[in-house]
């Protein structure tokens, strides 16, 4: 793969690259164990790489779904225009239907059918050429948004703070850099002292096989603890600023996150801890106004009945698996974006900033 690294972490490990047509996922349900880079051969495979996480995390979703779509018409190209164009938008419908939360996925397959509509004078091949250009360019600008986030939210962490972070938002889940840990990795890149405590994130593990690998990886002090420690490690004074990534942000600021933000939110406002939200521009949803209206994917039972391979819970149990919770718009002290940190009140000035 390229290695288009900026960052200085030349050990950063990426998460997916497009070479000669060919859309290669790290297989994150691998990690730590095993590191295995996959090739994709069709857009089932992707639907499928997406809804089984081997590709995970908002912005890394919607970049798979942009590179994915051209899989589902890449065979076409000899097609009509017009027919191109149903089957096209009838792709993007399918691979949206992988994850419904995540709205990075829907704002890059939507932006990929716009962009298509705006050239329907060409043909199928000229149109496919155009869209490989514009998933190319979601790629790229995923990068340089990552670092904006990364230089502004890096001012918030000081020497000798304990920062504490909630499943992977890390460069795993993007480009590269990641959204929660880039303003880690800029702070540590300028040589300021910190502890990073990462919570393991059950059921998945994500901050336990994803974070807390890429994290010990790059060179960064990190500490794994249980989800149930949070409260105990912020009540001895440990914690001192929280910064997790989201899947959707509302209009109002509420934020859908991995299952578990919210109960992270609610713990740091009470020992009077700031918890910041870090995020692109494209994963704010303002046609949403609250959210009560984000669509929660409820998984399968098997992911909280099993440890690994290891059966936890008995047979015939009911469970219940919703993949994300939505924190109030009142336990954020701001979003840190690639424009800068946003702050309350939300409703005004996230208008303002993603008009």
């Amino acid at each position: 793969m390229a290695d288009n690294n900026k960052s200085g972490y030349s050990n950063l490990v990426k998460t997916l690259s497009w070479e000669n047509g060919v859309l290669t996922l790290l297989d994150q349900t691998k990690l730590p164990v095993e590191v295995i880079n996959e090739p994709q051969g069709s857009i089932e495979q992707v639907w499928d790489s997406i809804k089984k996480l081997k590709v995970r995390g908002a912005p890394a979703i919607g970049i798979a779904g942009a590179y994915g779509l051209l899989y589902g018409v890449k065979d076409i190209q000899d097609m009509e225009t017009s027919r191109f164009m149903d089957v096209l938008k009838e792709k993007a419908a399918y691979l949206d239907s992988s994850r419904p939360t995540a709205v990075n996925l829907s704002w890059a397959l939507k932006r990929m059918v716009a962009k298509a509509e705006t050239i329907t004078d060409l043909s199928a091949a000229e149109i496919y050429e155009v869209l490989e250009k514009e998933a190319i360019a979601i790629h790229e600008e995923d990068k340089a948004l990552c670092r904006g986030m990364g230089e502004n939210g890096k001012v918030l962490i000081k020497d000798g703070m304990g920062v504490l972070t909630h499943c992977n938002a890390g460069s795993l889940a993007t480009s590269e850099l990641g959204t929660a840990t880039a303003p880690m990795y800029l702070a540590h890149e300028d040589g300021v002292k910190f502890k990073v405590y990462s919570d393991e994130t059950r059921p998945l593990l994500q901050g336990a096989r994803l974070t807390s690998w890429e994290l010990q990886q790059s060179g960064l002090d990190v500490t794994l603890i249980c989800d149930n420690m949070a409260a105990f490690m912020m009540s001895k004074g440990f914690i001192d600023l929280v910064i997790v990534g989201t899947d959707r942000v509302a209009a109002n600021g509420d934020t859908a996150n991995k299952i578990g933000t919210m109960g992270v939110a609610i713990l740091a406002k009470h020992f009077g801890i700031p918890f910041y939200v870090a995020c692109p521009s494209s994963t704010f949803d303002l046609s949403t106004e609250k959210g009560d209206e984000i669509v929660i994917e409820e998984r399968d039972a098997e992911e909280v009945t099993f440890f690994g391979e290891r059966r936890t819970g008995p047979e015939g149990i009911q469970v219940r698996n919703p993949a994300f919770d939505v924190t109030p718009n009142e336990l954020i002290a701001g979003f840190i974006t690639e424009n800068g940190i946003v702050r309350p009140p939300f409703k005004e000035n996230l208008a303002k900033s993603f008009k």
